[in-house]
């Protein structure tokens, strides 16, 4: 069989968008999927050296230096040995456990062989094993990417934190804001949602068959099994080990996860929708790239490309993220094997959030701010200082201001410096408040800076 193209690939996140998912196959490809399996089945043997049980006697420093390599310089070939395994036996967990024995008989641990996999179930091992690559992926890969766009914006905002810009509610002239507020917005907004998130743990399951250590128990049952499972995911594994379980993980952690995500990439796109906005609003220009082609067959076309191409697949990773967090915690019974070919895929919205993520970064770095349109477009709107005016105009006891400046921005079809600077002139009001009134500009009506002082 020929090597495996990119170019062959079913799924464009190994194929057109390889090189920007590749980090993720480290923690979600079928080679990682069996790597953690043998790093949760090496983990759970070592720990039963603990125990001092006449059976399993305590490994030594260079033993157990030994079994940790087995998982730490995993490599392809090991995955295609455990592959060739199942192919004979059908059986994927199980193609881990004969992997590891191997090992062990190589190492001259063949009393320790039948201790492989003891009193275990598959979902001990693929329920710990999910939730340690997930972690992984979320802390080394995936966070990263997230924080680089949060720096990226909150550079933006304090670049921009004095720009003047009209706003615009339900798409109409309103009420001056600046670009930066407007931007740290998202980064407020996306920090907030990520200080929830680190609050969900990465759970596990681990208890035998249905969850009660049962094999465990009948073969040794003056253990604290519950005790020394807690050690093996919370402390060695670094997870959170749900207690009272059926043969699977509840999956409530990894569907709060899910949703976690989902609000995260949700305020992504409405970022990425007013980004592409305020460049079509000619806000924004794009940096051209020397060679680049815009469209097919309009020559001056410069697409906002990036942002689209970021919403797109934000939007593929919440539609999957929405069917794991809805699906995987509904198990009949005590099991059924549904959320078995589901969890395969947790990589998939990540991979598409990644790509979202990447190519939001890529179009934010190449946005640069058009300030003579931002001014073009306050001085063609001094309509929105009618509500700084009549609400001064309140506070001296005018009276209907409101109305007084409904009418004046209402029956002008060009408002403009000159018509608001006579309506202030016959004004009854003092000289110091009419000179208040007429410092106001669609320029400087901009409110309070709400950003922290120290970005």
């Amino acid at each position: 069989m020929e090597p495996f193209s990119p170019l062959e690939a079913v799924s464009p996140m190994d194929g057109r968008y390889r090189r920007a998912t590749a980090p993720l196959s480290a923690y979600f490809s079928e080679a990682a999927l069996i790597r953690y399996r043998v790093w949760v089945e090496v983990e759970y043997l070592l720990a039963l050296g603990t125990l001092e049980l006449p059976q399993i006697p305590p490994f030594s420093a260079e033993q157990t230096t030994k079994l940790r390599d087995v998982y730490l310089n995993f490599t392809l070939e090991d995955a295609r040995r455990v592959k060739s395994i199942e192919a004979k036996i059908n059986h994927d967990v199980k193609a881990v456990e004969y992997f590891i024995k191997e090992k062990l008989e190589a190492a001259g641990l063949d009393e320790y062989l039948e201790f492989v996999h003891f009193g275990l179930t598959s979902q001990d091992i693929n329920n710990t094993a999910m939730p340690l690559a997930l972690k992984e992926a979320w802390h080394k890969v995936m966070l990263p990417a997230l924080d680089q766009v949060v720096d990226l914006l909150e550079q933006l905002a304090r670049q921009w934190r004095a720009q003047p810009m009209l706003a615009r509610t339900h798409g109409q002239p309103a009420s001056p804001t600046t670009m930066g507020k407007e931007l740290y917005v998202f980064v407020e907004r996306i920090r907030e949602q990520l200080r929830l998130a680190t609050g969900i743990p990465f759970a596990a399951k681990f208890g035998g068959a249905t969850g009660n250590f049962n094999a465990h128990h009948a073969a040794y049952p003056g253990v604290d099994w519950i005790a020394f499972a807690d050690r093996l995911v919370n402390e060695t594994l670094g997870l959170q080990r749900s207690r009272v379980t059926t043969q699977i993980e509840h999956y409530d952690h990894l569907g709060a996860f899910c949703d976690s995500l989902k609000r995260i990439n949700t305020i992504l796109l409405d970022l990425n929708r007013d980004i592409w906005t305020y460049i079509s609003l000619d806000y924004f220009k794009q940096e051209i790239k020397a060679g680049e082609v815009g469209s097919s067959t309009m020559p001056h076309k410069v697409n906002p490309i990036d942002f689209e191409n970021s919403e797109g697949n934000l939007g593929l990773a919440n539609a999957v993220l929405e069917h794991l967090a809805a699906k995987l915690p509904i198990s009949r019974l005590q099991r059924d094997l549904t959320d078995s070919t589901v969890s395969r895929n947790l990589g998939v919205p990540l991979a598409h959030a990644l790509v979202g993520l990447k190519s939001l970064l890529r179009g934010l770095s190449k946005i640069r701010l058009n300030e003579t349109k931002l001014r073009q477009d306050l001085e063609a709107n001094w309509a929105v200082v009618a509500e700084g005016i009549q609400t001064i105009l309140r506070r001296e006891g005018y009276p209907k201001p409101y109305e007084a400046l409904k009418e004046l921005t209402r029956t002008h079809d060009h408002m403009n410096e000159q018509v608001l600077a006579q309506f202030i002139r016959q004004l009854e009001v003092s000289p110091e408040v009419k000179a208040q009134l007429a410092r106001i500009t669609p320029h400087t009506y901009i409110g309070v800076d709400t950003l922290p002082a120290e970005i």
